[in-house]
């Protein structure tokens, strides 16, 4: 089927730009396509496809008047693969991304490798519906792979199943940084670790949160507080309203063989702990901050963009005299001038001195295409603080 852009919308294909949104076609098209996308002189500009998806409606695949096939898809992988050689290489980090969506020139999945095992992640059913010709391409590229999940990420019907081979333990113990995590592969959407925080949990380990008493809000499965136990924290508390956040964090602990004696945990909301700190006047050397873009619980709604300065702000308060926060989000729609903004306001509203030492994007292997900057979504900032 063929399609055509508006002549704004052909010139970001020409720089590389590869997501489709609505108000980038001449006509709207309503049903599921395999395009070749043309500018409104009809000259060819790219082929790629339009599907229900949560962001846009479609992308560009290549700039090449080329079929869209398994030879395509072994192509894709290959390069993906010979991109992320180091990873390979290295064995005290065993899971890690293997193609990432537009990063790779494959808008609308993620492959993510934990030891041996593939998570597969669709977010549109447009490309879905090349699964078979997807899969086949990926085994001949990726031949090691015992087995392999799926993730479905568009519509109403996001469910989780294996795809193909063997099946993974539970839980499958990965290593990263040399330290190891229970991941469960089958178990809904979530995995159990975000891998786009290696780096971050790296410094962790390395050094950064050695002596110090550590707070890790938003804690999830603890990933966090046991990179820190690990890397010689005197405390960890691990804090998530999550109930089922306790079983996991503790498992996390248990494997890695770390007592669980100096490691606190708490089922509760955020704020409600920050308020509970400060009636117990405690106090934390670090503080780390990673919430959800966006959460609902039966009492508030929390968003990135509106409460994260909130979420600075009650840090500080229980910090020590010379403390650090890990300021950490997801979020796409945040620009990385726009939250640096949002936590130094609020660090100038609370009257203390701060310095950012260090900060983090997305890993390398999260590639990240130079036309499509906001697919490097991970802004992590470090600042030291002294109040």
């Amino acid at each position: 089927m063929k399609v055509t852009v508006k002549k704004q919308a052909a010139k970001k294909i020409k720089k590389g730009y590869p997501l489709i949104q609505t108000e980038d076609l001449k006509k709207s098209v309503t049903s599921n396509h395999w395009v070749t996308f043309v500018d409104e002189t009809d000259q060819f500009l790219a082929r790629g496809y339009l599907g229900k998806q949560n962001k846009g409606i479609g992308w560009v695949l290549t700039a090449n008047d080329e079929p869209i096939d398994e030879a395509f898809f072994q192509k894709q992988f290959r390069t993906a693969k010979e991109k992320r050689r180091v990873y390979y290489q290295e064995e005290q980090t065993t899971a890690f991304r293997i193609v990432n969506g537009p990063g790779d020139h494959l808008g609308g999945l993620t492959i993510d490798l934990y030891e041996n095992f593939a998570v597969f992640s669709w977010y549109n059913e447009t490309l879905f519906g090349k699964k078979a010709e997807i899969i086949a391409a990926f085994q001949k590229i990726f031949p090691e792979v015992a087995g392999a999940y799926e993730k479905y990420r568009f519509g109403t019907g996001e469910v989780s199943n294996q795809l193909y081979g063997k099946k993974a333990p539970e839980p499958l113990l990965i290593k990263e940084n040399n330290v190891s995590y229970a991941v469960y592969l089958d178990e809904g959407l979530m995995t159990g670790i975000f891998l786009d925080q290696k780096e971050v949990r790296g410094k962790l380990t390395q050094g950064l949160a050695t002596g110090k008493k550590v707070l890790n809000m938003f804690s999830y499965t603890g990933a966090f507080s046991v990179a820190a136990a690990m890397g010689g924290a005197t405390e960890t508390t691990s804090v998530d309203l999550a109930k089922r956040s306790r079983l996991k964090t503790e498992e996390q602990f248990s494997i890695n063989g770390l007592s669980s004696d100096q490691q606190k945990i708490y089922v509760m909301d955020t704020f409600a702990y920050f308020n509970y700190a400060k009636k117990k006047n405690l106090t934390f050397d670090l503080v780390i901050l990673d919430p959800p873009s966006f959460a609902r619980n039966k009492k508030k709604v929390f968003s990135v963009a509106k409460d994260y300065g909130s979420l600075i702000e009650n840090s500080v308060d229980i910090l020590s005299e010379k403390g650090m926060i890990l300021a950490s989000t997801n979020a796409e729609n945040l620009s990385v001038t726009k939250f640096r903004q949002t936590i130094e306001t609020s660090l100038i509203n609370k009257g203390v001195s701060f310095e950012c030492v260090q900060s983090f994007r997305l890993p390398s292997d999260y590639t990240v295409s130079k036309a499509y900057p906001e697919g490097n979504y991970l802004k992590v900032f470090l600042y030291q603080i002294e109040k």
